[in-house]
């Protein structure tokens, strides 16, 4: 069973210091992780967090906070509705 937090409640801030911890808040779940890539379902949407040597130093299921620490390359937010119009536009074409 998953744990989803309810987001209807949640502020969502991210806070990066020396790009070697990167805190966020408004986090509903966790979807996959590794050294190198953190995905998160946030209340603004899906984060996707690169790096190395990544590792969750705290997580707050309550709140909906993370700490994660190592080195950040980088992060976004991946919007799934683009996506999908993207996969059924190039679907459509190659048919």
């Amino acid at each position: 069973m998953d744990n989803i937090i309810d987001a209807s409640n949640l502020s969502h801030k991210i806070s990066v210091s020396e790009r070697k911890n990167i805190i966020i808040t408004g986090i509903k779940k966790i979807v996959s992780f590794d050294k190198e890539e953190f995905l998160l379902d946030s209340s603004m949407g899906s984060i996707l967090i690169k790096g190395q040597n990544l590792e969750m130093i705290k997580l707050d299921t309550h709140e909906g906070n993370v700490s994660i620490k190592g080195q950040i390359n980088g992060f976004s937010y991946i919007d799934d509705k683009n996506k999908n119009k993207e996969n059924s536009f190039i679907s459509k074409l190659f048919k």
